[in-house]
């Protein structure tokens, strides 16, 4: 099995696997009954080791993950996790410290999957849940225990696997809020099974008592998410309640300038980060003054990771052809909105940043404009951790300076991670980036256990045109003139993993373009601002593209049709 073979030759490769133990050796001994499970399981099992009480340990960061492959692995036969089985931050068991410790294992069960390409891998089929395993339906728990954990006292622990986690609840639609769901005929031919793209669409104010009304479409790209769009909610906030954009009127009034954005507690909503409320953003969204438009985020779980980045890649399958032929026009065949460049926009943070810029890149024809906030690495001369995948020969090398100190060891440290994880968990971006191994699984861009940079797999990134600035430096005299006044990009300027290096370097390029001039724009968080920074509430970022779209729209359009009251 391809997952067995990659996940322990990476391990014993970053020396995290010691010699056989003694079988008087300190060990876990993990079984499951076949009451929830009578057949054999192929999958990855995970150990979590925690300090705190109340929470189980699958939802806390834990102290210590361990994970093993199992194959065909059969009920009531237990699965050993020992001092042979990797683990982070200590490599093995034998590096825990003694102590006490809750403990839970999660078996995350694979899939098998013959894909078109010609090659057979095992990974998790994804049940609308985003690729979280501690949480996917139909993997097996078990009860979280209290241990008393001495690596060096020869102690045999026995975790029964004896619950199934149950399946995801999809919210109702209500007036505001309306999902779809449906098989993608694109990548189920590509995967050899089933599977299924979706999207959540949030109306707006009148929508029903303007039948004859088309609107402006916001399309949202980001990570895998139920929300709805923006966190729009109608439930009121809890009492005592602050968002992160009453926070932020509080310190100014204060005149404090060194507020950590985003503050602790602020989340993904999808797409981009919960400035305001879910709540705040309703009573915007509702007011009689605000635009009427209709939000879209869209729902891409691969088999690899919780979005595909709304493109094709050789790992994921043609992710971006089944979005723009087959989920696009299902959005637009069901909702009223203006099917015209001019009135579909895009937007997303991070990873949804980096989609959102490449859909309008790529379509400059079909989207009409886009914001990327804090966007994955849109330059690979400034790749994660400021690495220059061109020049450099390794990730896991720091670079002299205060805005690149680090930066090669969050590489070796997400490497790591990658290795307990194994290719199928690790949530790493290589599904969209790189090249298929022989195995079936996607190669790395670097050796994950020395950090030399694969020249191989970036020719090929750099081929699939995943280097956006390289791209549109290429094509800039063909695409340019569709581009103008379309490409909108912000970010912190102490970004996590660096990413506003790249963003940088697109800038440099962008702003010295001629015939014609990208006539965009680029906002930076400074001092100091981090990942997930944004500038305004994300209600006064929908009145920015509504103004924005407004004045774009052609002379045979009334944009005061969608701006009622």
């Amino acid at each position: 099995m391809g997952a067995v073979k990659t996940a322990m030759s990476v391990a014993l490769m970053l020396g995290l696997v010691p010699a056989a133990p003694s079988r008087a050796a300190t060990h876990f001994e993990i079984t499951f009954p076949a009451s929830v499970h009578a057949t054999p399981i192929t999958g990855r099992l995970f150990l979590f080791l925690a300090g705190k009480e109340g929470t189980e340990p699958r939802l806390q960061q834990p102290l210590e993950l361990l994970g093993a492959d199992v194959h065909a692995a059969k009920p009531e036969k237990p699965v050993v996790i020992d001092l042979t089985t990797p683990g982070l931050p200590a490599r093995t068991l034998g590096d825990v410290p003694s102590g006490d410790y809750f403990v839970q294992a999660v078996l995350n069960v694979y899939t098998e999957f013959h894909r078109s390409d010609g090659h057979t891998i095992w990974a998790h089929m994804d049940q609308w849940e985003g690729q979280q395993f501690v949480s996917s339906p139909g993997n097996l728990i078990s009860e979280p225990q209290q241990v008393h954990f001495d690596p060096k006292g020869g102690s045999g622990f026995k975790i029964n696997l004896n619950k199934v986690i149950p399946p995801i609840q999809i919210p109702p639609d209500s007036e505001w809020v309306k999902r779809i769901k449906f098989e993608s005929k694109l990548l189920t031919q590509f995967w050899g099974r089933p599977i299924y793209i979706g999207a959540t669409v949030l109306l707006p104010k009148g929508y029903d008592a303007h039948p004859d009304v088309h609107y402006p479409v916001i399309y949202l790209q980001g990570h895998f998410s139920l929300d709805a769009p923006f966190g729009f909610t109608t439930a009121p906030d809890p009492t005592g309640a602050k968002s992160w954009a009453r926070q932020r009127e509080e310190w100014t009034a204060q005149h404090l300038n060194n507020m950590p954005e985003p503050p602790p507690g602020t989340h993904y909503n999808g797409a981009l980060m919960n400035v305001e409320s879910g709540y705040e953003f309703f009573q915007a969204w509702n007011s009689d003054s605000f635009p009427r438009m209709i939000a879209v985020t869209f729902q891409h779980p691969t088999p690899y990771f919780d979005d595909s980045y709304g493109v094709n890649s050789p790992n994921a399958g043609p992710y971006g052809d089944a979005i723009m032929n087959e989920l696009i026009p299902a959005v637009e065949e069901r909702f009223r909105v203006i099917r015209q460049s001019y009135a579909r926009v895009l937007t997303g943070g991070s990873t949804g940043g980096w989609g959102a810029l490449a859909m309008q890149v790529y379509h400059p024809d079909f989207f009409g404009g886009t914001w990327s906030f804090y966007p994955d690495p849109v330059d690979f001369r400034g790749y994660y951790g400021g690495v220059d995948l061109y020049k450099d020969d390794n990730a896991f090398a720091d670079k002299p300076g205060r805005y690149l100190a680090g930066g090669g060891q969050g590489n070796r440290r997400t490497s790591q991670m990658t290795a307990i994880l194994a290719p199928q968990d690790g949530g790493f971006e290589w599904d969209k980036h790189t090249a298929v191994g022989a195995d079936g699984y996607p190669r790395p861009v670097w050796d994950l256990a020395t950090g030399k940079i694969d020249r191989e797999v970036v020719q090929s990134m750099k081929e699939n045109n995943y280097d956006l600035r390289d791209f549109l430096e290429r094509n800039w005299s063909g695409i340019g003139s569709k581009l103008v006044g379309k490409l909108h990009v912000i970010c912190g300027d102490e970004d996590g993993g660096f990413a506003n290096l790249a963003v940088y370097l697109l800038e440099d390029f962008l702003e010295g373009t001629k015939n014609p001039y990208y006539a965009g724009s680029f906002q930076y968080g400074r001092l100091l601002k981090g990942h997930g920074w944004q500038p305004t509430t994300n209600a006064d970022l929908v009145k920015t593209m509504a103004k924005y779209i407004a004045s774009r729209a052609p002379a045979s359009e009334e944009p005061g049709t969608w701006q009622y009251k």
